[in-house]
């Protein structure tokens, strides 16, 4: 009950990057490799705030510089005209630098004994295993309310064309260059604030712990939509909120019955990743097969049954 709970609470905190990920990859259709730096940039600016006595303004800011370095992103795509992916690679690299510098040079950062956005509640509400659930889902739960109502907004829309087809953006006389970095910001400000409440969920901070987010946050956009499809953007961030804190349970599991030690996370992640690619063309591989042999079939009784007609003429000759 213990793992199962943890994993519920740490699947829900990791649900606000997926969600920001589902924005890049599948709103935008924009390979984003920020992921990994804002991610540790919001534990940075979250844990040097709440080490100073600003539990909620660290959250806050979280925001604020993960979409900066979204912005960044995209100023490097539209206008220096540098691959999305070489961009994303170029901001990440730059931002570990930029958390070392945040956290003073030290590459961890400990707020054990400080006040925390889940310590206040805890004071308020009680600290029971289940208030603590609740504590986790309410930030999913915020943005799962607004970031839908954002997109269905005029600049939501554009964002959203602009993923769908750039040129007929272009000709609409909208600016798909500013709608590129707005998304790209909103996307990188869900994965900051989700670096920032694990920061003040573990207790600190540490340099290299977005390493591989974006593995993670890939697996669970993938189960979810494995689980409920390709449907609206209410939907999809819906179900990259599950599918989340699925995979946690996976991990979780897959770790408690000793099949793989605990270093083997990223191995895991990275895994799970290619079984949820790899199942629709499995399913439709499956189905072609299935669509070849009944056609032979059908293809041998109608031989058959013209053998026998054939054998019959002879015989009635």
């Amino acid at each position: 009950m213990i793992l199962l709970v943890g994993s519920l609470q740490l699947g829900f905190l990791y649900a606000v990057m997926a969600m920001g990920i589902y924005i890049s990859f599948r709103i935008l259709n924009t390979p984003d490799l920020t992921v990994d730096g804002s991610f540790s940039l919001g534990m940075a600016c979250a844990a040097v705030l709440t080490a100073s006595g600003h539990p909620i303004l660290a959250l806050i800011a979280t925001l604020f510089f993960g979409a900066i370095a979204g912005t960044a992103t995209g100023l490097l795509q539209t206008k220096l005209l540098i691959h999305p992916i070489l961009s994303g690679i170029l901001v990440m690299t730059s931002l570990y630098t930029v958390n070392l510098a945040i956290m003073g040079g030290r590459s961890n950062l400990s707020v054990a004994g400080k006040a925390t956005y889940f310590t206040m509640l805890k004071e308020t509400f009680g600290g029971n295993m289940l208030m603590m659930t609740c504590f986790a889902i309410i930030p999913a739960l915020l943005l799962l309310v607004i970031v839908p109502i954002f997109f269905k907004t005029h600049l939501g829309l554009a964002i959203r064309a602009t993923g769908d087809n750039e040129e007929m953006v272009r000709a609409s006389s909208i600016n798909s260059n500013l709608t590129k970095c707005i998304g790209l910001a909103i996307a990188n400000a869900c994965v900051a604030l989700s670096g920032g409440l694990i920061s003040q969920y573990q207790m600190f901070s540490d340099v290299s712990s977005g390493s591989g987010m974006v593995i993670i946050g890939l697996a669970s956009v993938i189960i979810g939509e494995t689980l409920f499809g390709k449907r609206g953007v209410t939907i999809g961030i819906a179900s990259a909120m599950i599918g989340s804190v699925i995979y946690r349970i996976i991990v979780a599991f897959a770790l408690k019955i000793d099949l793989f030690p605990s270093y083997a996370l990223k191995l895991i992640s990275a895994v799970i990743v290619v079984i949820a690619l790899s199942g629709p063309s499995v399913q439709q591989s499956y189905h072609q097969m299935k669509i070849r042999r009944e056609v032979r079939r059908h293809a041998k009784r109608e031989a058959s049954t013209a053998y026998a007609e054939t054998h019959e003429c002879k015989q009635d000759l």
